[in-house]
């Protein structure tokens, strides 16, 4: 009998797609594949047969043997063919998704805010990384018990580091959990990145967002790539404290 897997949920697809999309190789550089270009092609094809797989095998399947091929001539129809169906993949998955791209938070709405926040936190599969310099132990109570096991925590911040710091590491110590946390001078903004592939900005800081005043999370998609770098060179330089 033939193995069977589940669906995967909307907003893991859209994740996972994504991703696939930053990472794809040159398409000319699939003439000459070497072992990343056919790792690559593997996840996509994984990730297409769990989304529809009689799309996958009808159509995806040989639009991936055309790309991987090494040919001149089918690389690009394999390219377009591949691209394509990917597409299709994430606009169905962004039509499907629970998370919405927007939330406008009235004031006052603290549960509302909350649980959208919640729901990005719980699609991590292997880092939760937060930026915003008020973070304190209010945070850390709220939000990192809806972080799963065996995913890593990373807080940004700079203000209440008195505050952060003692309640960052009884739950290290308890939860044995993988959390860091540092801090740095020159920036403002909040937000919460999720694998390293989905990414949300808030408007108000996480301890108390919609509190005194409405706010918004919105998901980043067009500057991501330069979010992320800007973020992670400014992780990269800044204190450790745990």
């Amino acid at each position: 009998m033939p193995l069977t897997t589940s669906p995967l949920p909307p907003s893991v697809l859209l994740a996972e797609v994504d991703d696939l999309l930053r990472t794809m190789p040159p398409i000319d550089s699939f003439e000459s594949a070497g072992p990343e270009h056919f790792a690559w092609l593997g996840r996509a094809l994984a990730l297409v047969h769990r989304w529809d797989s009689v799309k996958a095998i009808a159509r995806f399947d040989s639009f991936a043997s055309q790309l991987g091929s090494g040919s001149y001539l089918q690389v690009p129809q394999g390219a377009q063919g591949v691209l394509t169906m990917l597409h299709q993949l994430r606009y169905d998955a962004v039509l499907q998704s629970p998370l919405p791209q927007s939330t406008n938070v009235p004031t006052g709405s603290v549960f509302q805010y909350f649980d959208e926040v919640r729901k990005a936190i719980e699609l991590a599969k292997s880092d939760v990384f937060f930026v915003d310099p008020y973070l304190d132990a209010d945070f850390v109570s709220r939000y990192l018990p809806a972080v799963a096991p065996g995913v890593s925590i990373r807080l940004l911040a700079r203000e209440k580091m008195t505050s952060l710091l003692p309640a960052a590491q009884l739950y290290q110590q308890q939860t044995s959990a993988a959390s860091a946390v540092r801090s740095a001078s020159g920036f403002h903004d909040r937000y919460l990145v999720v694998d390293r592939t989905l990414c949300y900005q808030s408007g108000a800081s996480f301890k108390d967002g919609a509190k005194k005043a409405p706010t918004t999370l919105t998901q980043i998609k067009d500057a991501f790539d330069a979010v992320l770098a800007t973020y992670e060179s400014l992780w990269s330089s800044a204190t450790s404290h745990i």
